[in-house]
């Protein structure tokens, strides 16, 4: 029991912990400190229900049918793009990028992006359906190990933005949100791509 729910932390934190566009939603909204306990939520709650239904065996189901996952790698990809398009207009325009110049969104906005950034990139469907729903099945106590995931989701997210503001010195300056629009950006191009590629 305990083994199975260390080992789906571990597992978990492992692929949760990179740079993309959930990532990079919730490091903004820490950064202004903009609707972050409701965002964190969010994305803790998809990814807890995300990763009970690749244990449950949808990760399964969606396997044997190819025309969905052909359907989730071009929309996701599109919706990769998109948001790569919207990083890179960020990082050219200098007027955009202080926190003091932009105005506040509201609740509603910023739960239909995270679930847009949640539901919309097919990597969290091949990360924690998929991929986390086959491995859990390997140890005795599978929904333990979903547990311990679902755990390591709530502990990232609350510290990407919980410690976000202290890196507020460093990106309130121009520069630094244009490296960080612009690698992710370029991060984004390049998950798309590898899509589109299969």
């Amino acid at each position: 029991m305990i083994t199975s729910t260390i080992a789906g932390f571990s597992v978990a934190i492992a692929l949760i912990a990179v740079i993309g566009a959930q990532n990079a939603f919730v490091l903004r909204q820490g950064l202004h400190r903009e609707h972050l306990v409701p965002v964190i939520v969010t994305c803790a709650v998809s990814d807890a229900l995300l990763i009970s239904a690749g244990i449950a065996g949808l990760g399964a189901a969606v396997t044997g049918h190819p025309t969905a996952l052909t359907v989730l790698r071009w929309g996701g990809a599109a919706f990769l793009l998109g948001y790569a398009a919207i990083a890179a207009w960020r990082a050219v325009r200098p007027g955009t990028l202080t926190a003091s110049a932009r105005r506040p969104g509201t609740l509603r906005a910023a739960i239909l992006m995270c679930l847009a950034f949640t539901y919309l990139n097919p990597h969290v469907y091949l990360d924690t359906v998929l991929l986390l729903g086959a491995i859990a099945h390997q140890y005795p106590d599978p929904w333990f190990f979903g547990a311990g995931a679902a755990l390591a989701s709530a502990a990232w997210f609350t510290a990407l933005g919980a410690g976000a503001h202290r890196l507020a010195p460093v990106l309130a300056r121009p520069l630094a949100w244009r490296i960080l629009d612009g690698t992710v950006a370029a991060l984004m191009t390049a998950v798309a791509g590898s899509l589109v590629a299969g």
